[in-house]
């Protein structure tokens, strides 16, 4: 076989020959569990590649991938969480970026409890139910908005902490907690609250909630965590995201 003809066949198998599906694990904050299941189908479904996902709070990701758990990407309820792992060397600098802009919403299961001033929170109910202000930024923005309010005095015996906003959701949806502050995304699908009722809290009434996505030191060579990042700043993905309550 003429030599050009052999190095024109070694060219076309290897165009023809599909890459090898890889494996990453994506830890990710408990308010975008859901959008990242949905985000991850789609990935997987263009890619190939398998995604593991992890959920828990932001401060519990952190301190897990501090003391050597084997993620590959964060995708943390804040900006600077990402921040710190870049500077502390856990994190690769260059790939952080804001993935989408969460907003905070008080929710009851039950409807016409929650009214849409939030009024419902200077009323004589049972329990508050808020993410725990120290892991979760979502929790710091529900104490920055009893601030806001002039309420958090008022209000702090009735309060129970979840360790993260899953949990938090979690007390109001088994009926532990009547009403709690809780992310959109967690309520709110096809544009809508699917269940009861709900306040959403006004921007302006806490610190911004942007979420930043990190590439970890541990993926420099992994190729599904590199392409689940790109994929995550795409058209689609950023829809998908916005269905969910999101801005980005």
């Amino acid at each position: 076989m003429p030599k050009f003809m052999l190095s024109l066949l070694t060219v076309l198998a290897a165009v023809a020959m599909p890459c090898m599906a890889e494996e990453a694990s994506v830890a990710v904050a408990a308010n975008f569990s859901g959008p990242a299941q949905k985000v991850i189908s789609a990935f997987t479904a263009v890619s190939g590649h398998k995604i593991n996902l992890i959920v828990g709070s932001t401060g519990k990701l952190y301190a897990q991938i501090k003391n050597g758990a084997p993620f590959h990407v964060l995708l943390s309820a804040d900006d600077e969480t990402p921040s710190r792992l870049v500077r502390e060397g856990a994190g690769v600098g260059g790939s952080q970026f804001t993935y989408a802009v969460g907003r905070l919403v008080l929710w009851s299961k039950q409807p016409a409890v929650v009214d849409t001033k939030g009024e419902v929170l200077r009323s004589n109910f049972d329990r508050l139910a808020i993410a725990d202000p120290k892991l979760a930024p979502y929790g710091a923005a529900a104490m920055e908005t009893l601030d806001k309010l002039n309420l958090r005095s008022q209000v702090q015996a009735r309060l129970v902490q979840g360790e993260s906003i899953g949990q938090a959701y979690q007390f109001v949806a088994t009926g532990n907690a009547s009403i709690g502050f809780v992310a959109l995304s967690q309520v709110m699908s096809e544009g809508r609250v699917q269940e009861g009722s709900a306040w959403v809290v006004p921007a302006s009434f806490h610190a911004p909630l942007k979420q930043d996505a990190v590439l970890l030191q541990s993926a420099k060579g992994n190729v599904a965590a590199q392409s689940f990042l790109r994929y995550l700043q795409t058209d689609a993905a950023k829809a998908l995201i916005r269905s969910f309550g999101y801005d980005n």
